[in-house]
């Protein structure tokens, strides 16, 4: 079930692609050319992912209901294996992709490096560009061009069990001001850890893997908090092996001895634990078993201001598309309130569009995932992080999946008990020379 609900929703990129691969067939130049327009009648072909059931239907729904909607365009839907969705883009030539195709993320710049996605302007109508979120726009949009919208973002924070942290007499914050600092945050995990049974307080989704895209998209978000990053101005060294990142990775490994391992992807929902770290994909099934006892907080402040991530699966259009228009149309009717709203159901993310955002009850103030809603208001990308901002975007370059994988390595390693300097400092030397051996991925 854990895996199904986080195929879609949580970002999950198939960081095994090696770069070089990435790179096969880029070519050089300011970037891809447009789609043709096309006459805007015809036939399209659509891919997406396999998610958890009830994602793929809406997805389905919204394909039949477009195709019923009018009679001039002909919509096709292919689902394809979410494992290994990533790499299947990358391997396919620009001319083999089809019309419309959805994408995590993080992989839209190596996309448009490999002059695979068309730019959007001028094939999506303006007001469905103007209805996106400032979070969606920045996520998609590369080298100042938009290539890519979401039907929905995601949302990072802590869970808690207010039944458990009320017993235990533990304070807990509720606005991104108050966030717990590391050791507010350390002696709250040894207060409730004395009163579990399993000696245990806290769950990070240990279940998914930390070498994988969860471990970036939800620890990163502690080494920006302190002042440190992934990468800054293209280079690792320096930022990611920094004082800062190092102390708060440090921090992250005291916590070890008070983590359920989670095999079984209840330690939350079945009250071995008080505090989960998970994202909102998990607010469906967490709801319904703490109901009003399910407390939404923010993750830790490392010392520069709680910080969080923040993006997920985006969709673009191929470059090599002949009805450009037709897919811009398509797209349009996909990101209308009901598709978005019928998806953000299904997943329990928050929506990527203005109007089904103001829309959701859950996100708004006195919903479920109010203060959830709240980070997502200050965005910023990983190159651009300041005191102000809360979520946080992963790095917008095609020499991504290099930063994911070398880090998501390092923290594995951490996490078993490695030097944490050492690790960090390997990570970032394998991501420079990456980096220098491809032009820093600037086309």
């Amino acid at each position: 079930m854990h895996n199904h609900v986080r195929a879609r929703a949580l970002p999950l990129m198939a960081v095994a692609v090696a770069t070089a691969l990435a790179m096969a067939g880029c070519s050089s130049g300011s970037g891809p050319a447009p789609a043709q327009t096309g006459s805007g009648k015809g036939d399209i072909v659509i891919w997406a992912h396999q998610g958890q059931d009830s994602e793929n239907a809406a997805v389905q729904n919204a394909v039949k209901d477009f195709n019923a909607s009018q009679k001039d365009i002909k919509a096709t839907l292919k689902l394809l294996s979410g494992d290994t969705y990533t790499t299947t883009i990358t391997n396919t030539p620009v001319d083999k992709l089809p019309d419309v195709l959805e994408m995590d993320g993080p992989t839209v710049a190596t996309n448009v490096f490999n002059q695979k996605l068309s730019p959007l302007e001028g094939l999506v109508p303006a007001a469905t560009i103007s209805n996106a979120t400032s979070g969606a726009v920045a996520e998609g949009t590369v080298d100042k061009k938009l290539y890519a919208l979401a039907m929905y973002d995601s949302a990072l924070g802590i869970y808690g069990n207010k039944k458990l942290l009320d017993a235990a007499g533990v304070k807990y914050p509720t606005s991104m001001a108050e966030a717990w600092t590391p050791e507010q945050f350390t002696a709250a995990l040894e207060k409730l850890a004395a009163k579990s049974k399993t000696g245990k307080s806290l769950d990070i989704q240990e279940q998914y893997g930390l070498a994988g895209e969860w471990g970036a998209y939800a620890f990163s978000p502690l080494l920006q908090s302190a002042g440190g990053n992934l990468i800054k101005d293209d280079k690792a060294t320096g930022v990611l092996d920094s004082d800062a990142s190092v102390k708060a990775l440090e921090e992250f490994t005291s916590w070890k001895k008070y983590v359920d391992p989670n095999a079984d992807g209840n330690a939350f929902p079945n009250k071995r634990v008080a505090l989960s770290w998970g994202g909102h994909w998990l607010y469906p099934t967490y709801s319904k078993a703490l109901g009003d006892d399910l407390l939404d907080l923010p993750l830790p402040n490392m010392g520069e201001g709680a910080k969080t991530g923040a993006g997920s699966w985006t969709w673009g259009i191929g470059a090599g598309s002949k009805n450009g228009s037709a897919a811009g149309k398509f797209l349009a009717f996909l990101l209308n309130d009901k598709n978005v709203g019928a998806m953000t159901t299904a997943n329990g993310a928050p929506p990527a569009t203005k109007s089904a955002y103001a829309a959701d009850k859950t996100y708004q103030s006195g919903g479920g995932l109010a203060l959830f809603g709240q980070q997502l208001q200050s965005t910023c990308q990983a190159s651009d992080v300041t005191a102000s901002c809360v979520a946080v975007f992963r790095p917008v370059t095609a020499g991504y999946p290099t930063i994911t994988s070398q880090f998501g390595k390092a923290l594995a390693a951490i996490y078993g008990g490695a030097d944490v300097k050492a690790q960090l400092s390997n990570a970032a030397k394998a991501i420079d020379q990456d980096f220098s051996d491809n032009g820093n991925y600037t086309n």
